[in-house]
């Protein structure tokens, strides 16, 4: 399969921004195969399912990762802190999604840019715990 497509590749298509989430080639008995390839919206999270001749041409969005620090919660905001411009930076609590609770004041993160603009919140795969109360042991 000689396709210009890797996962976690950033697509812009009809105006939307899409994340790669899987592709895979389907061969039927008869023509060429077809390459269906499954995208994650950016900002809105729908998945939607393309073939690549829907796609083409696959235009590559430019982004980056940057590092942010949480400093606050303000309303449905939550205020970071960019560890290499040092500015403030307010993200939504739709962008970040469940991990809310388990944010750290201080702690870093990373969070992906297009444009300059942020549109993904990637939270760690782990979270530091602390039991603070529990039952008696019934012994």
């Amino acid at each position: 399969m000689n396709t210009p497509l890797k996962r976690g590749m950033v697509l812009r298509h009809q105006n939307h921004l899409f994340i790669v989430s899987d592709f895979h080639e389907r061969h039927t008995g008869r023509g060429r195969p077809n390459v269906h390839v499954a995208l994650r919206d950016l900002i809105d999270g729908h998945q939607v399912d393309r073939t690549l001749d829907e796609l083409t041409p696959v235009v590559e969005a430019e982004y980056t990762y940057r590092q942010v620090q949480y400093l606050y919660h303000q309303s449905d905001d939550y205020i970071f802190m960019d560890a290499e411009t040092f500015e403030e930076l307010k993200l939504s609590k739709t962008l970040i999604g469940s991990f809310t609770p388990f944010m750290l004041e201080g702690e870093a993160y990373r969070v992906m840019f297009v444009e300059g603009r942020p549109v993904r919140f990637d939270a760690p795969d782990t979270a530091l715990l602390h039991v603070s109360l529990t039952a008696a042991p019934s012994h």
